[in-house]
């Protein structure tokens, strides 16, 4: 009999959110790239590079909520310690983005708690509908931000080579997670959920850009 979520997976839940939200993102990894001397952006250029790293920073941690949502009402443990994997697997991604804006000394979105919220609540819902649907959820978020991060790539100026190196880590990176989901076994998601989906994307995207 499927029961919900435990008091302890609840704990976890609220600690992984304000520590997202609020304290320094921390990755087991490296940021691809280098800060060499020799670069050199202007004031615009830094300007550009600022705006687009903090959509991505903010999408990230979007995707963090996204997987802590599912995760805590996920019906099998075994659901749940794959989505906490992809997680923290993730989590490089943030803090990457997070010491991008630090060197291009700008902030994060001011309304990254509300894109937590949303997003959490949104990966909760979509863990209700079952695993395949979840795992579909994944593979599609997975596509569209791939999507989202060709644009960048596209946009970023061309003397910023720090952050190039990081979203081409990020798309690589997430292509695989993408395609992972999909085959342990994600169902495709309908045509409206798949737009609705873009949509909302959209909207944070084009808010964070600025705010």
């Amino acid at each position: 009999m499927e029961s919900g979520p435990s008091l302890d997976s609840v704990i976890a839940a609220v600690d992984g959110a304000l520590r997202a939200v609020f304290a320094p993102a921390h990755a087991s990894r490296a940021a691809p790239g280098s800060t060499a001397s020799g670069e050199r952006l202007t004031e615009a250029d830094r300007r550009a590079s600022a705006a687009l790293m903090r959509v991505n920073h903010a999408g990230e941690l979007a995707a963090q909520a996204l997987y802590h949502g599912q995760a805590l009402m996920a019906r099998s443990a075994a659901m749940r310690d794959m989505l906490m994997a992809a997680a923290r697997s993730e989590s490089d991604h943030l803090a990457w983005c997070e010491t991008r804006l630090t060197e291009l000394g700008a902030r994060p979105s001011l309304l990254n708690p509300l894109w937590y919220a949303g997003s959490f609540a949104i990966g909760a819902a979509t863990a209700l509908l079952g695993d395949r649907a979840s795992l579909g959820f994944v593979a599609e978020t997975e596509r569209q931000v791939e999507g989202h991060l060709d644009e960048h790539l596209g946009r970023l100026p061309a003397g910023d080579q720090r952050s190039r190196a990081i979203l081409e880590t990020m798309r690589a990176e997430e292509i695989a997670h993408g395609a992972a989901a999909a085959a342990a076994g994600g169902s495709r998601l309908p045509a409206v959920m798949r737009a609705l989906m873009r949509r909302t994307a959209r909207v944070m995207t084009g808010t964070a850009y600025w705010i």
